[in-house]
């Protein structure tokens, strides 16, 4: 029998006990993890595991890969939402509103300013136009309001602070919610912590899953550990795709790693030329003269941007 009629017999037929779904009316299931076989039940299912199990981790393993391999479009951060430009790779340059939890560079920050001292106005979110809070207490509540409403980034950055103030139980919980939702930078969160062993039992497999699922989301430093736990285990050729991935978004250490790895031959001499520009090209779009200005204020002292 070909390939072919060996999948097609596999997509009509239960895989243990043969059942025809076009003869017998019958809705078959499908193997979640590999997507080849289905099955007319549960029991079925159970009884075919043992002569399933190899094939069906293989193309798993095949699948996972495949998305985890994949070049995101953006970094996890994304763009500014004012000014739209992708939000700067060094974190000092963003800051997070408590009343909205959105991102923001401070080149927009530092723009709202000037234009709150021109006009003499009170000072207020550049993004949402709320009040700045005036005190620690009210930024709390501004996020708790947040998460109330299921904001991971009000979750992730909750989380950060139980952390900071050793309640490990407490962040862990916060950013176990944010990763439910697809936050990469809680994913990132839980993989230091099950890596550290903060208020956990140490877990390589959650470690690994939670950076895996960072990565895919397109955070860079979590793509770069990757790349550096694939060198130790010796699968080179498995790191220099990550550093690639994280090189393209613009990730210094992970371009350095890819000039070791041409210099070591591991890197060819195309694709090298190739992450170069893809990396100084993402480094380039996240720079803009409002961004300049905002800095150059922040080292002469004339903003309130930190």
């Amino acid at each position: 029998m070909s390939a072919d009629n060996e999948a097609l017999k596999n997509n009509i037929s239960c895989a243990s006990c043969g059942i025809n779904s076009e003869d017998d009316d019958i809705k078959l299931k499908k193997c979640t993890a590999c997507n080849l076989v289905r099955y007319c039940s549960i029991i079925c299912q159970k009884n075919h595991r043992p002569q399933h199990k190899r094939a069906c981790k293989k193309r798993a393993a095949e699948l996972r890969d495949k998305i985890l391999f994949q070049q995101p479009n953006s970094t996890h951060q994304g763009d500014c939402p004012i000014c739209l430009l992708p939000l700067p790779h060094d974190l000092s340059k963003i800051t997070l509103k408590s009343c909205c939890c959105k991102l923001i560079c401070k080149g927009c920050v530092h723009a709202n300013y000037l234009r709150e001292e021109e006009e003499g106005i009170e000072s207020t979110c550049p993004f949402c136009r709320r009040p700045v809070p005036k005190t620690a207490a009210e930024s709390k509540l501004n996020r708790t309001k947040r998460i109330e409403k299921n904001d991971p980034a009000a979750m992730r950055e909750e989380g950060a602070r139980c952390c900071a103030e050793k309640d490990y139980a407490g962040a862990l919980e916060l950013w176990t919610k944010a990763s439910e939702l697809g936050d990469a930078d809680a994913h990132y969160q839980l993989s230091v912590m099950h890596c550290f062993d903060r208020s956990t039992v140490r877990d390589v497999k959650k470690e690994l899953y939670h950076m895996e699922e960072a990565a895919i989301r397109g955070h860079q430093i979590a793509r770069h550990n990757l790349g550096c736990h694939e060198g130790r285990n010796g699968r080179i050729e498995r790191a220099m795709k990550h550093f690639i991935i994280a090189a393209n978004l613009g990730d210094d250490l992970s371009m350095k790693k890819i000039k070791d790895g041409y210099v070591e031959g591991d890197v060819s001499k195309e694709d090298f030329a190739a992450v170069l520009r893809a990396h100084q090209a993402s480094v380039h779009a996240t720079k803009s003269s409002q961004r300049e200005e905002a800095e150059l204020a922040k080292q002469r002292g004339l903003s309130r941007i930190a």
